[in-house]
């Protein structure tokens, strides 16, 4: 059986930064308030026009070259996102349309922030079934889309961007495992309530934005993700001095903190965007790997983890030889 190995990384973010200082000019917050309870200072805003697909293409374009393929050689394509270009077709095939690539399989994963996991899951099944031997994988979002900028409990933790990796099939290690869990129990806890199969009605009357329950989200992120890491080590039976390093979604610095804790893992271990790119949900953990790989942080041979917790609520993990 061949091993999904990550050959190139690539990622994009909007020209657009938006501080915490202007945040506080347009609802009732502050730099002092948003860095102490998320450790976030900026984050990126997609202009007027830009869209997931563009932002996916950018990063996508960046991966391929880095794995020194083109889009020809793609034969799956899988984007993770929460915020569409449409209702359909699939942003996977509009983008798979954008980068002249004619007849890979195409289709989009939403779990929300754990987005990219599910889809990396996805590829890597694919290509150790034999079914995919070269695959692009994509986290890729516009959340600032779906955000009331009157909520101060919401708006101020999202941002927008992509980030892509290239998976071929390799006998060298590559991923070797992954961890997917959900439950839909706490779904109400975060959500955008808005939905086409419930009509137009709720997007008019104002409910097709995020809403949350913080604290609630809080306490069973930090949970699950740190039950899902020691579930990986387990599954690998490798203790956790045998990380490298730990690449954790970047949704608020505290939870990144308690799960390092958890892992007893000093934060310089621990890849950190979450203060210039906010929570960009299923793009945070490809844009912050692109980043571990281009500082030069994550070399080749290192073990790497991944983890996530989003919306549904969804969680999972991956265990990673770079």
């Amino acid at each position: 059986m061949s091993s999904a190995r990550i050959t190139g990384t690539g990622s994009y973010l909007p020209e657009r930064i938006l501080t915490n200082e202007e945040l506080s000019t347009i609802v009732d917050t502050s730099d002092e308030w948003i860095r102490e309870r998320s450790g976030i200072a900026q984050r990126h805003i997609a202009a007027d026009g830009e869209t997931t697909l563009d932002l996916a293409e950018h990063a996508s374009r960046r991966a391929l070259e880095a794995a020194g393929r083109t889009a020809a050689d793609i034969d799956l394509i899988v984007i993770a996102t929460t915020t569409p270009d449409q209702i359909f077709p699939s942003t996977a095939c509009l983008l798979q349309h954008r980068l002249g690539n004619v007849g890979a399989a195409a289709f989009d994963v939403q779990a929300v922030c754990s987005g990219f996991v599910y889809a990396l899951s996805v590829a890597d099944n694919f290509i150790k079934a034999g079914s995919s031997r070269c695959a692009l994988v994509i986290g890729a979002e516009t959340f600032s889309r779906i955000l009331n900028w009157e909520d101060r409990s919401t708006c101020v933790l999202f941002g927008d961007g992509a980030g892509a990796v290239v998976m071929e099939a390799s006998d060298k290690p590559g991923v070797m495992s992954t961890h997917l869990h959900a439950d839909g129990a706490h779904a109400s806890a975060l959500h955008v309530p808005a939905g086409v199969s419930q009509g137009y009605d709720a997007v008019q009357e104002g409910r097709a934005f995020v809403e949350m329950r913080g604290s609630e989200v809080f306490r069973m992120a930090v949970a699950k993700m740190g039950e899902v890491v020691e579930e990986t080590l387990a599954a690998n039976n490798l203790d956790r001095e045998a990380l490298d390093w730990l690449i954790p979604h970047q949704a608020n610095i505290r939870i990144i903190k308690a799960t390092a804790k958890k892992l007893r893992m000093g934060m310089d271990k621990v890849i950190v965007t979450v203060d210039r790119h906010g929570n960009t949900s299923a793009a945070s953990i490809p844009l912050a790997l692109d980043e571990a790989v281009r500082t030069g942080q994550l070399q080749r041979g290192q073990l790497f983890l991944i983890e996530a917790f989003g919306g549904g609520f969804t969680w999972g993990s991956a265990l990673i030889r770079y």
